[in-house]
């Protein structure tokens, strides 16, 4: 485990934070700016020096005040890619990669890092003829062959544009699937989080709101305040269960039905998840036919939010006794009376294909949930 006991007082300012985190996959910090989440992964780094309290990293202290342990950040085996990719502009990319290979004394293979990343064109180059997306690249494989046992990542997209973003996701995605380094991820875009998180700690005024899954944490109306309520919705898992190649379609298998999407380039059996906004889904009290809307599911309703102006989100339950899974709703005030809705109406969930984007979907590794995900 990555275990996290810590206090500090910078100004004004307080972070209090305790949590357990798994040594595997991607954590991801979330909250809005000042929540303190630089502030923590900092001082997991060794940046920062906690006023009190304890840190370790699979059973090795690297901070405790109560036993006088402070160790310097060389010495914590940790790797660190920051906002921007900080590379040694003197340096070609080898000679930046090289520098993180030697203090991580060439335990992990120098060009399987290089291939993973996609940097095998990039290696004569200088750091200032990159890209903003390739100088990350450059800068993640650093700090890989550091051979760290965890690698931090402080917002390492926040200074890119859209383009930029979009093509180094999947180097992350594979970093997290062959290499299996865990990772803490620090982000304020939730898209981010939902296509790489494992595990969300929600961060509020330093301090610890709530830590748990990625689904668990985006379905809950309590903590709309924190993980946002324009872009709120419902994390489902998913495994691809068929290509439609005549229309270009995807087919998605859940407890709660199948979801068709655009054609998604992956093998089947492979497990995806998506994100459904709750603007997204909109609600019949009746089965309707004759429509262009393709993913149109029976639910019930289970909660519907206290009213916050002319919108009402609603929580729905699809899927069969015991394998329901949870799906947001937000509609007018006005639906909501005219349709004469309340807890326990049955409606019917309707989702456009189209509202389903890859900034929506999200793969993992079923195996480490021990289930069917299929339903």
């Amino acid at each position: 485990m990555i275990e996290i006991e810590v206090e500090k007082q910078q100004g004004a300012f307080r972070l209090a934070a305790q949590l357990a985190l798994p040594e595997t996959g991607i954590s991801a910090l979330f909250g809005r700016s000042g929540a303190g989440k630089t502030t923590l992964v900092n001082m997991v780094a060794g940046l920062v020096r906690p006023d009190r309290g304890r840190i370790a990293v699979g059973g090795e202290l690297l901070f405790s005040s109560e036993r006088g342990i402070d160790l310097p950040p060389e010495r914590r085996r940790l790797g660190y890619v920051f906002q921007e990719g900080r590379l040694f502009p003197h340096y070609s990319v080898r000679g930046n990669l090289l520098y993180g290979a030697r203090r991580g004394a060439a335990r992990i293979d120098f060009d399987a890092v290089v291939a993973l990343l996609g940097l095998a064109a990039l290696l004569e180059r200088r750091p200032g003829d990159l890209s903003g997306g390739e100088k990350q690249r450059v800068a993640i494989g650093r700090a890989l062959l550091a051979a760290p046992r965890l690698l931090l990542m402080d917002e390492p997209l926040a200074s890119l544009d859209a383009p930029r973003k979009a093509e180094i996701l999947p180097f992350i995605e594979r970093l997290r699937d062959e290499l299996h380094v865990p990772v803490i991820y620090v982000s304020h875009a939730m898209e981010e989080i939902v296509r790489l998180a494992d595990t969300l700690v929600l961060l509020s005024d330093g301090t610890v709101a709530a830590v748990g899954s990625v689904e668990e944490l985006t379905s809950r109306l309590d903590l709309r305040p924190l993980t946002g309520r324009y872009e709120a919705g419902a994390v489902i898992r998913t495994t691809l269960a068929g290509h439609d190649v005549t229309f270009g379609l995807s087919e998605l298998a859940f407890p709660g039905g199948r979801l068709r999407i655009s054609h998604l380039p992956l093998p089947l059996g492979t497990a995806v998840r998506v994100r459904i906004r709750a603007r997204d889904v909109a609600l019949s009290r009746t089965r309707p036919t004759g429509i262009s809307i393709r993913n149109i599911f029976a639910a019930r309703i289970m909660e519907i939010a206290p009213d916050r102006g002319p919108l009402v989100d609603i929580r729905l339950d699809i899927g069969p006794p015991h394998q329901q899974v949870p799906l947001w709703a937000r509609i007018t005030l006005r639906s909501l009376q005219e349709l004469d809705l309340a807890v326990g109406s049955e409606v019917f969930a309707l989702l456009k294909t189209v509202a389903l984007d890859r900034t929506s979907l999200g793969r993992y590794d079923s195996a480490a949930f021990g289930e069917d995900e299929a339903g």
